[in-house]
């Protein structure tokens, strides 16, 4: 459990050091180039990864309420997954994903507490007035941006004829970017994540045969 537990640990922290640099160095829209398909971009969102964003505050409350059962669900499955002796691509998707959720929560939680906004400003951090939102209505700091290429589609194409495609243009963070390669890994290494299942549908199919 203290891998796992390190994993988390790891993420969290260089998600969490990533975002305060930014939201304590830069305005909302504000970029640093350090190539042509690499760009720190700050922004922020309300809602899910990606920027995703539904119900104003109310949907932000359902949000973050969901994130924290989340993450007591996922921890409490790595916590199985480490009793059983999973493999440990299993434990460590696991711990990528319990990582990310964490990483964007804690954002959502407390962000709006401890900073000012970001708007034509740099952000403060515990300002004298306040933060700019209350208890569980933080924004998620955002900021890698990766326009790899533009794809230009041809005139004669039915709806979207002429126009221009910026790949890849959602802006994401540390955060998002370890749930998505968890995900990836429950994909890829599904078998060993669902071990014993498989084992006790295996048991029953053969006693039935």
């Amino acid at each position: 459990m203290k891998k796992n537990l390190l994993i988390v640990g790891l993420v969290i922290l260089a998600d969490q050091v990533l975002k305060i640099w930014i939201k304590l160095n830069l305005s909302l829209g504000q970029e640093i180039k350090i190539a042509d398909w690499f760009i720190l971009h700050f922004t922020e969102n309300p809602g899910m990864a990606f920027g995703i964003e539904w119900g104003g505050n109310f949907g932000k409350y359902l949000l973050t309420i969901f994130r924290i059962i989340a993450v007591i669900w996922i921890f409490t499955w790595l916590v199985k997954l480490t009793r059983q002796k999973a493999h440990l691509t299993a434990q460590v998707s696991i711990s990528l994903v319990l990582a990310g959720a964490l990483g964007n929560l804690i954002d959502s939680l407390f962000y709006g507490i401890i900073f000012s906004d970001s708007y034509h400003q740099v952000a403060h951090f515990l300002p004298e007035q306040g933060g700019y939102a209350a208890f569980m209505l933080g924004h998620v700091v955002d900021m890698f941006y990766f326009p790899l290429f533009t794809v230009h589609l041809p005139e004669w194409l039915p709806l979207w004829g002429g126009e221009s495609f910026i790949f890849f243009q959602p802006v994401f963070n540390i955060a998002d970017a370890s749930i998505t390669i968890g995900v990836i890994f429950m994909i890829l290494f599904q078998k060993h994540l669902f071990q014993k299942e498989i084992h006790q549908s295996e048991t029953v199919a053969n006693s039935t045969t």
